[in-house]
């Protein structure tokens, strides 16, 4: 096995909002906002070369929906999926799984994409299998009024319409390839991937820690549907993670791949931040 980070682009989202009620005096010190109270993010995903199969874990924003749409997102950085990729010798065709932690835009918005002439959308990985849940979908796609805005469904109707979902069951070791944490706080049935890699457990990290600002238990996002849920599933990974020494992947800090955490008097707190090919050849 092999795993890559892909960086497939940076965007802004509201400090207030990543932040919940968390006092701006407070989460600045991790995550500095700009004149417009925006904080800098990334959409780095993962990918999973094993044995015959390359699999991307989430795909980022994708690039189809109109330039207003991207202007709430103010997008910066040159990264993309496609130069992510052949960085590491890749093309968005070699992909044979992509696995979808949630189906909130900023997750699988890179997952469907315009045809040459901008006349119907497809998948924008032809040969691969698209992975869910059966309890994510019908969550997103029959979506709450505080979750629609990021349950679009250009993004996820066309995936069912392609004929290449899938749903992952009690055997998805045996459909994935590696374990699957679940967890509901921020959404319904959202899937972390663990993965046991050179001799240490990596856990990708999705939307239930968003960036090393956020190991604090009550330093909960705002788009959270189940904010004191979301406290007990960290507080109960968080301790796991740090009995274990687990290797944290995370999507959204735009400065930091990795971390490890650590008990201390005040908790679980951050332990050290690495970039990938530190700890991983």
């Amino acid at each position: 096995m092999k795993i890559y980070p892909i960086e497939t682009g940076n965007f802004k989202l509201d400090g207030g909002a990543m932040f919940g009620v968390v006092p701006k005096s407070i989460w600045q010190k991790t995550n500095p906002a700009d004149d417009k109270n925006m904080i800098e993010m990334s959409m780095r995903c993962m990918l999973i070369e094993d044995r015959n199969r390359l699999i991307l874990v989430d795909t980022g924003l994708g690039n189809k929906q109109s330039d207003k749409f991207f202007s709430y997102y103010y997008l910066f950085g040159d990264f993309s999926l496609d130069t992510s990729l052949a960085k590491y010798g890749f093309h968005r065709d070699d992909i044979t799984d992509v696995f979808l932690t949630h189906l909130h835009f900023d997750h699988c918005g890179g997952a469907i994409e315009w045809n040459a002439d901008k006349t119907f959308l497809q998948p924008a990985f032809k040969n691969a299998k698209f992975w869910s849940n059966d309890k994510h979908w019908k969550w997103a796609t029959e979506p709450n009024p505080r979750e629609k805005a990021s349950f679009l469904k250009e993004n996820i109707n066309p995936i069912k319409e392609s004929g290449q979902l899938n749903f992952i069951h009690r055997n998805y070791k045996d459909q994935i390839g590696f374990d699957v944490v679940f967890v509901d706080g921020h959404t319904e049935k959202q899937m972390l991937p663990k993965l046991n890699y050179q001799g240490k457990t990596v856990v990708f990290m999705a939307d239930l820690l968003p960036t090393v600002g956020h190991i604090p238990l009550p330093y909960v996002m705002g788009y959270d549907t189940r904010p004191l849920l979301t406290i007990k599933e960290k507080a109960a990974f968080l301790n796991l993670a740090a009995d274990k020494e687990f290797y944290l992947f995370l999507e959204h800090d735009a400065h930091h791949e990795l971390c490890t955490v650590q008990h201390t008097e005040k908790g679980v707190r951050l332990k050290n931040t690495f970039k990938f090919d530190e700890i991983f050849n």
